[in-house]
């Protein structure tokens, strides 16, 4: 008896030792595609799955993040405040997309600055901010790193405010979560930031990278980022009855990607797990330990020659095969109960409808010179119209009536070459001498007969000139039609 209970104990214990395996992501390697994957608690730092958590990895423009950080809380300490006028320099209008593209010169508040990179992830923004608040990119970076390392992102290490590609530009999941965290903690008035569903600027509307926002029940943050090294990387969050999560996503394969991990992740997190006595104690976000290694490159994969990308953040609409589902066992870990609606339809849906933020250029403005400020720029947005070339404008005497679409002799015709118009006399002739012709076999009285004569020596007259007639029709309809 014992030796049976021992028997069914044995695989009982491998079953549970493979399952908290795969709950925290270090059983089963990665065999097609490096990613990094994190999800705690917002409250606690709770890790609740992690997997290649501490790995460094490039942030691309999830950087902005502690541009955001760095620049809301100088305004908190009161150093500037959000309707300060900033400047567009040179360097920064130079930035490579994605961007706003102002010129050199134009100014804007420390507001609309803000909500233009975290929304549009506008690169030029973010130096406008960094010279702003550090005097240089290089001063502004210098106050990055100093706050990642107060925060404890040991990790982490800035060279830019956008994330575009530079030596030396590295983090990992944890330190983004970390932060994360800071924001939530340490910016609660500023946070809406960061969860704007899109903004409008005169005439265009621009809607958040992150997939999450409006389509995600409780999706409340933060931000994306893509550049070919590291693959499309997106820090969300979402809020469900008083309980908040925090998921991270580093190098998915493609937009659409990260944004059904992140959901997939923060749907176990906030599923009634009934297998959490399976699961190991991963600890908090700050005590997981870092790995000493060489951030990923995921250049080729991302940006190879079979898969064109854009050169920094943000890339089109992509639709991709992989990880459009969750695998057996994941579902299984969740805690045996599927969503009520799987995340992959959540993010197929539209977005929930919302009014776009204004956002525009110059000092601050409410009410009607707010108005009045986004309808001069929906007026510049606004493509010249082309002069159109009418018919009458090219018709000389005797050609085509342009409100009848008729030549002379009666046909429809829809384009005429003015130099083929100037003979109107002769193409004429031989168009009613046909009808004549075509008209004899029913003509069966003398008039008729009489009238052969005329028919014959008409069309001998006008025979030469019959095909000059018609070559001078066609030539004009086919370039123009």
């Amino acid at each position: 008896m014992h030796s049976l209970a021992l028997a069914f104990r044995v695989p009982s214990l491998k079953l549970i030792a493979l399952l908290a395996g795969l709950c925290a992501g270090a059983v089963l390697p990665r065999a097609a595609h490096a990613e990094a994957l994190l999800l705690v608690e917002a409250d606690t730092g709770k890790v609740l799955q992690a997997e290649n958590a501490t790995y460094p990895w490039y942030p691309a423009s999830v950087t902005k993040l502690m541009t955001a950080y760095v620049t809301l809380k100088a305004v908190k300490d009161g150093r500037i405040s959000l309707d300060t006028l900033l400047t567009v320099s040179p360097i920064a209008a130079a930035q490579s997309p994605s961007k706003m593209g102002f010129r050199s010169g134009t100014q804007l508040t420390v507001d609309n600055a803000l909500k233009m990179m975290l929304v549009k992830s506008a690169n030029d923004m973010a130096v406008v901010l960094a010279e702003g608040v550090g005097g240089s990119i290089d001063g502004f970076s210098a106050q990055m790193n100093e706050t990642a390392q107060r925060l404890g992102m040991t990790q982490t290490s800035y060279v830019n405010p956008n994330g575009l590609p530079a030596d030396g530009q590295i983090t990992s999941a944890r330190d983004l979560a970390i932060l994360a965290r800071a924001i939530i903690r340490d910016l609660p008035e500023y946070e809406y930031f960061v969860h704007i569903p899109s903004i409008r600027f005169g005439k265009r509307v621009t809607q958040n990278f992150n997939r999450l926002i409006g389509r995600y029940p409780g999706a409340d943050g933060f931000k994306t980022g893509f550049i070919c090294a590291s693959g499309f990387n997106l820090v969300a969050s979402a809020t469900r009855d008083g309980k908040r999560l925090i998921a991270v996503v580093l190098g998915a394969p493609s937009s659409q990607a990260r944004a059904l991990k992140a959901a997939q992740l923060l749907e176990r997190g906030f599923s009634a797990n009934q297998l959490t006595w399976l699961r190991p104690a991963l600890g908090t976000v700050d005590n997981l330990a870092p790995i000493d290694a060489a951030p990923p490159n995921l250049r080729d994969e991302m940006c190879g020659p079979k898969r064109k990308r854009p050169a920094s953040d943000e890339s089109e609409e992509d639709n991709v095969a992989s990880a459009t589902g969750e695998s057996p066992m994941s579902f299984f870990s969740a805690g045996l109960q599927a969503p009520t609606l799987r995340p992959v339809d959540m993010l197929a849906a539209a977005p929930a409808p919302s009014e776009p933020i204004v956002v525009y250029t110059g000092p601050k403005k409410t009410g009607a010179e707010l108005i009045a400020a986004v309808a001069v720029e929906a007026q510049k947005q606004t493509p010249k119209p082309r002069g159109k070339k009418t018919l009458a404008a090219k018709k000389p005497d005797g050609a085509a009536d342009p409100k009848e679409g008729k030549s002379a002799d009666g046909r429809v015709s829809l384009t005429i070459d003015p130099k083929a118009a100037a003979k109107p006399a002769h193409p004429a002739k031989p168009v009613h001498a046909k009808p004549d012709t075509t008209a004899k076999p029913p003509a069966a009285t003398p008039a008729a007969t009489a009238a052969k004569p005329a028919a014959k020596d008409k069309p001998k007259a006008a025979a030469k000139p019959s095909p000059k007639a018609n070559t001078s029709d066609a030539k004009p309809a086919d370039p123009k039609t």
